[in-house]
């Protein structure tokens, strides 16, 4: 209804605007939903999400450093697609640093969280320092940059972050056998058989991929994955990950279409 609402012949524009705007929500309230019923799966906690190893302070500290740098005014930078790139290349990289460190020696999941933490505290100061050497008109740009927008999103980056999230899904299809075990806990899991750090890294990957997909989309979305995954578990009181995932991306995608 919301793409045909006060829509005549002539309004071929509004048309695809409409269209875009809601293929800009699908695949961000895929990629929340998904990114969040894993990381808790892994976590083992109903709490957490993966807000907490400092993806949304990442994005924050790189459009402020692109602004302070180039300026608001060299258009170029901000085209869509050009910062969407840079944004999800630099998550992603700090992301797989990240597990690449804690990863090779065997670390526990939990001091992930605690180095994200730390670095998202970094990354916050960071920003607020560019953002107070910058010309206060500047300063408005980056401040439109802190909230989710789903307007003027360029098709070739829509295009782009369904390629990325479909080649994702397709990872994460290899690996739903083993989330119902995996939510079981660490220790019963690898009774069960599972290599669980094998496992868990592939699947920390697939969600600094899909979070980054998210954010650099179109900015951070605070608490959505917390809040639909915890009203998913209050629906369907099962733990089947191939239930509560597709539930999970319905109710994502309800809740951002409802505003």
């Amino acid at each position: 209804m919301f793409i045909l609402v006060g829509l005549n012949g002539f309004d071929e524009y509004a048309l695809k605007s409409r269209f875009l705007q809601i293929a800009t929500i699908i695949i961000v309230a895929i990629c929340i939903a998904v990114s969040t019923v894993i990381f808790q799966t892994l976590c083992n906690n109903k709490i957490l999400t993966p807000a907490i190893i400092g993806l949304d302070s990442l994005y924050m500290l790189l459009q402020s450093a692109l602004i302070f740098s180039f300026g608001a005014a060299n258009l170029s930078v901000y085209k869509n697609d050009i910062n969407f790139l840079i944004t999800l290349v630099c998550m992603v990289v700090f992301s797989l640093g990240l597990y690449k460190i804690l990863f090779s020696s065997d670390r526990s999941i939990y001091l992930i969280m605690l180095l994200g933490l730390v670095f998202g505290t970094l990354f916050s100061t960071l920003s607020s320092f560019f953002e107070v050497l910058i010309d206060p008109d500047e300063f408005m740009v980056i401040q439109g940059r802190m909230f989710a927008s789903f307007d003027n999103i360029a098709f070739d980056v829509l295009i782009l972050a369904y390629i990325i999230s479909f080649l994702s899904f397709i990872w994460i299809f290899r690996y739903m056998k083993f989330l119902d075990p995996l939510n079981l806990g660490k220790d019963l899991a690898i009774n069960l058989g599972i290599n669980y750090q094998k496992i868990s890294k592939q699947l920390m990957i697939i969600i600094a991929i899909l979070t980054s997909i998210s954010t650099a989309l179109v900015g951070p979305i605070t608490f959505l994955g917390l809040l639909v995954v915890n009203i998913t578990y209050e629906l369907f009181k099962t733990a089947k990950h191939s239930i509560l995932l597709s539930a999970c991306i319905l109710i994502s995608i309800l809740a951002l279409l409802g505003g």
